[in-house]
């Protein structure tokens, strides 16, 4: 593999996305690793922008979904409608047959229509009207959300949260890299520009080179301690499913290809843990808020008590 491609990726990306460089692997390693990935944070702080870069940095199909709370899921799906001329039933597409779906501010429309993703994030098919349909291959949704207390949000249900490898919250850029976006405002300027710089067809290649990225049994032993011992933690209600722990596990792969190797170390496993487990887990002071805040700082614990391989 010529993992120059994943280095000229990243920095057409960072020519536009002038915030959290960390942000940046956390979206490929997501992209790699066949899973999709959830951006939270306060309006204006580059969520679309990064969302954005990466779907126009690969020559591939893309669509960008503006959620509202008038979007119903006929809207994502597409629709069956009868054909006149010929009277027969004719399947429209909607936007979600694309490589990479942008579902901007997904948290504003209602759980309905959010579902209508559930079953495209977890098999790469939609059914409309008791028909399946496949999806394109590469397949990856990148939903950005805002905080659960801003005004016209709704909660993202369990479910779904699971349904996402990574949650990540981007922060304020840096005084340097603020300067640099007011001053470029690349938004307006240079992502209208961006061109691709990896095909769908070259992404599908790193995602088989992760399958084949080694994980040592101590590593997966490691991440089963881990699932372990968060699912008997005294503040956890539920703890890290096996699918998180799958999750985890394709997140350490995508990691250590993203650092050419091709083989997993432990560090490859800590480093991912926060960003894939903490959404998944319910406290027992849990209610429906959306914030990790608390589940991320007993996740922190569970890491810290579970010994890392040497």
């Amino acid at each position: 593999m010529d993992h120059t491609l994943i280095d000229r990726l990243r920095q057409n990306i960072t020519s536009v996305y002038m915030g959290n460089q960390t942000a940046v692997d956390r979206v490929l390693i997501a992209l790699f690793a066949r899973g999709h990935l959830l951006i939270e944070d306060v309006p204006g702080v580059g969520k679309t922008v990064l969302a954005m870069a990466l779907a126009r940095s690969i020559d591939s199909s893309f669509a960008r979904i503006q959620c509202t709370p008038d979007l119903l899921p006929s809207d994502i799906t597409g629709v069956t409608i009868y054909n006149r001329q010929d009277a027969s039933f004719e399947f429209r597409p909607g936007p979600i047959f694309h490589n990479i779906i942008v579902a901007d501010e997904i948290n504003r429309t209602t759980p309905r229509t959010q579902s209508a993703l559930l079953e495209a994030m977890s098999e790469t098919t939609i059914t409309v009207d008791g028909e399946s349909h496949s999806l394109p291959n590469p397949f990856m949704v990148i939903a950005t959300q805002n905080p659960y207390e801003f005004e016209g949000t709704f909660f993202l249900p369990e479910n779904q949260l699971d349904r996402f490898l990574i949650r990540i919250n981007l922060g304020y850029p840096s005084p340097d890299d603020e300067s640099r976006v007011i001053r470029g405002q690349p938004s307006r300027t240079s992502l209208k520009q961006l061109e691709p710089v990896m095909t769908a067809a070259q992404v599908s290649d790193f995602q088989d080179a992760v399958d084949d990225i080694r994980l040592e049994d101590s590593l997966v032993d490691y991440i089963i301690a881990l699932a372990a011992a968060s699912r008997g933690h005294d503040d956890l209600q539920v703890g890290v499913s096996p699918r998180g722990a799958l999750a985890l596990a394709q997140a350490a792969k995508a990691t250590a290809l993203l650092h050419d190797r091709q083989y997993c170390i432990p560090e490859d496993i800590v480093s991912n843990v926060l960003p894939t487990c903490a959404h998944r887990v319910i406290s027992k002071t849990y209610k429906h808020d959306g914030d990790t805040t608390t589940t991320r700082r007993i996740i922190q614990q569970v890491l810290e008590t579970v010994p890392s391989p040497a």
